[in-house]
């Protein structure tokens, strides 16, 4: 008797456990727990971008609490689907998580960058009719087109600025001093014409005087369209809807396509309805050159999703190579009717400054640990052609977004920018293309922004690159052995 009790009473241990952990998972305790996840997640975001008396050490401190609570509020969401969650529910969750956390990212204005003071004055200048290439900001011709919230005689704490420092510099050609929230204020603008048509159409049912808040609802605008065309792949493809949460609930899609305002975001949402295009079981011609045309507008929205090219001519390559030359085409020749050549504006100017023709130290950050800056610049960018070949030649043997996310993640990983949002494409691709490891490279390169120009700079950039490499390459090594698994066991393992 006494032996059937020993037996009995582990038994019913572990049916009471089960019976309280199933009521503690219960569908409602679940959504509690998410709403609770979610709230910490916008608290944390509103924490990261009002507070600014932090330095690089509260971007630093406030990125990571936005990672840790994110994370946490989709494993929640994770574990009510696997419990049943309807997909009306999970869509839900996602959308209005997204709307939560992007509420918190507009609480503040751009927190560590002022790149949309830029996109503001271009998008006013071409209300006026003036082309954006024409005259740098600070020219003179335009001294009627200022608004003070961009400009000032002079720069003072109390003055409406743009809250990530302003510019003291001239007024060409008078000398005349002037203040101004517009970054590089003595050269053209460097953003390709379907980035300046953005611009505008953001611009234009607003007065000059409307400031910042324009293109961050825009940011979360286009974030929202992101997630739904997530949720709408993954709803027909028979995927669980709670992965696109990592999209919709990423630190850097909150950070920097909402409050920081990135127009990287519409080139992301231009890529990734290519990339969506072009995975249909059944490739049509007018698929193939709608997918095209959506690559070449997001190529000529920040010239960066070149990096998608290999993985975009799986199927019916020249009809999308046909598309995309055709919208690059449109996108370009008015401004080229305007102002002649003048439309590749600062461009050169940029690469220069950032170090991407002289293989800076900070740039091809891996090569750069072994060679001297020239030798990693060649280096690295016969790395980035090996990767784009690579990509190419096994292109039928994955999905499109998968070939397009390989090819991104190790462009960005191999040149290594200085800018985080960069990889605002990529997030998009390696969610669509069951590449998750590849969302490493935006962490990664959050690290890279926030330590960017000090002497750790470097440093920094050489081992966030090296994790993130490691940890792709063990995810492929582990991917193709549990293929080489199944295959050896037969259909009955998988």
């Amino acid at each position: 008797m006494g032996h059937s009790g020993t037996v009995a009473s582990p038994a019913l241990g572990r049916a009471l456990r089960r019976a309280l952990a199933a009521r503690a998972l219960r569908p409602g305790a679940l959504a509690v727990g998410l709403a609770l996840a979610l709230a910490v997640f916008a608290a944390a975001v509103a924490w990261t971008v009002v507070e600014r008396d932090g330095g690089r050490a509260h971007v630093l401190a406030g990125t990571a609490a936005c990672w840790a609570a994110a994370a946490g509020a989709w494993l929640v969401l994770r574990l009510a689907e696997r419990r049943g969650a309807s997909k009306r529910w999970v869509t839900l969750a996602v959308v209005l998580g997204l709307l939560g956390a992007g509420a918190a990212a507009l609480a503040a204005p751009p927190s560590t960058s002022n790149d949309s003071a830029r996109y503001a004055w271009d998008g006013i200048v071409q209300k006026a009719g003036i082309s954006p290439y024409r005259d740098v900001p600070a020219a003179d011709a335009l001294a009627d087109l200022r608004p003070s919230w961009l400009f000032a005689a002079e720069c003072d704490a109390g003055s409406p600025h743009f809250p990530t420092g302003d510019v003291v510099t001239t007024s060409v050609p008078s000398g005349t001093p002037l203040c101004t929230a517009i970054n590089r204020p003595h050269v053209p603008t460097a953003y390709p014409p379907v980035a300046e048509v953005y611009f505008l159409l953001v611009r234009l049912p607003l007065p000059s005087s409307a400031a910042w808040l324009a293109f961050q609802t825009a940011g979360l605008a286009l974030a929202v369209v992101v997630a739904l065309m997530h949720l709408q792949a993954m709803r027909h493809e028979g995927r669980p809807l709670s992965w696109a949460a990592l999209w919709a609930w990423n630190p850097l899609v909150l950070l920097e396509a909402v409050n920081n305002a990135h127009v990287d975001v519409l080139s992301a949402a231009l890529l990734l309805g290519a990339s969506i295009l072009l995975g249909t079981s059944i490739l049509s011609v007018r698929r193939a050159v709608a997918s095209g045309v959506l690559f070449g507008l997001a190529v000529a929205t920040k010239l960066i999703p070149v990096a998608a090219l290999p993985g975009m001519l799986r199927n019916r390559p020249w009809h999308v190579i046909a598309g995309a030359s055709l919208a690059v085409l449109v996108a370009y020749v008015p401004y080229v009717a305007v102002s002649g050549p003048a439309v590749i504006g600062y461009l050169p100017g940029y690469l220069s400054e950032e170090g991407y023709t002289s293989g800076d130290a900070t740039r091809f950050a891996l090569p750069g640990t072994v060679l001297p800056p020239p030798a990693a610049l060649v280096v690295g960018l016969a790395a980035v052609l090996a990767v784009w070949v690579w990509v190419w030649v096994r292109r039928n043997t994955m999905s499109p977004a998968a070939a397009q996310t390989i090819a991104v993640g190790w462009t960005l990983i191999i040149t290594c920018p200085s800018y985080a949002w960069y990889s605002l494409m990529l997030i998009p691709l390696a969610v669509l293309g069951r590449r998750q490891e590849f969302l490493i490279v935006p962490l990664a390169l959050q690290a890279v922004t926030a330590i960017a120009g000090t002497d750790a700079g470097p440093a920094v950039s050489r081992v966030a690159m090296a994790v993130a490499a490691a940890v792709i390459l063990a995810t492929a090594v582990r991917r193709r052995r549990t293929r080489q698994l199944v295959e050896r066991l037969g259909p009955a393992s998988s």
